[in-house]
């Protein structure tokens, strides 16, 4: 029997024990997974997806795909010349069972995107609540201005993004985003659900964020 399921904004046809490459999830190798977006079981096909329906996979290991080079002239004003690569992120991984029915049932860990909004809130819904202060150390608080939130460390410079600057790159680091490998794991369903969070209005894609972020990410390597 096989089954074909939607992750990372592709599409794949599988049967068990396939071996899949698919874009990076966020778990660790030797996890089971599951990926819940089923399109067709056998003969059966959704409208878009079929309730229930589940494709279980175990995870092999987090690789990178093929280098792409990528060479860029800009002939108008600065006639510059560029030779930049990139190597996808991608996570391997080897299913293990199609199931027609009750995989909403299963309690088998979902396959979320490394870089997805649901992969941060889970991170940040990991972590442990810090304790309450003293009332007399509360009420102080609360006399002083409210101070704007510190970048995560370690994170990198959002406003190197076409179009963000310091306002804008506060509202992504209050989402949750901070890095360039978070951007550049967005599909489609991240980056519709982060433009109606944020009000975006189109602009992740028209001045291709996720594009610009995958470049700085391969500058790193």
């Amino acid at each position: 029997m096989f089954a074909v399921l939607k992750t990372g904004g592709k599409q794949y046809r599988v049967q068990a024990g396939d071996m899949l490459r698919v874009e990076k999830l966020a778990a660790d190798a030797g996890e089971t997974i599951q990926f819940n977006d089923v399109l067709m079981v056998g003969a059966t096909v959704g409208t878009p997806t079929i309730e229930g329906a589940a494709v279980q996979a175990e995870v092999v290991d987090q690789i990178k795909g093929e280098k792409v080079i990528n060479f860029v002239k800009r002939r108008r004003k600065h006639s510059s010349k560029r030779t930049k690569g990139h190597r996808q992120q991608l996570t391997l991984v080897k299913i293990t069972e199609i199931l027609e029915k009750d995989g909403d049932k299963s309690g088998v860990k979902a396959a979320v995107g490394a870089g997805s909004v649901a992969a941060v809130a889970v991170a940040a819904a990991a972590k442990p609540a810090k304790k309450a202060a003293p009332k007399k150390e509360a009420a102080k608080a609360e006399d002083k201005p409210a101070a704007a939130p510190k970048a995560a460390a370690g994170a990198d410079d959002l406003k190197r993004l076409s179009g963000v600057g310091p306002a804008l790159e506060k509202k992504l680091h209050e989402a949750g985003v901070t890095s360039f490998a978070q951007i550049a794991g967005w599909g489609a369903e991240d980056i519709a659900a982060m433009d109606e969070k944020l009000s975006f209005k189109g602009r992740i894609e028209r001045d291709g964020w996720v594009d610009q972020a995958k470049a700085f990410e391969a500058e790193k390597e």
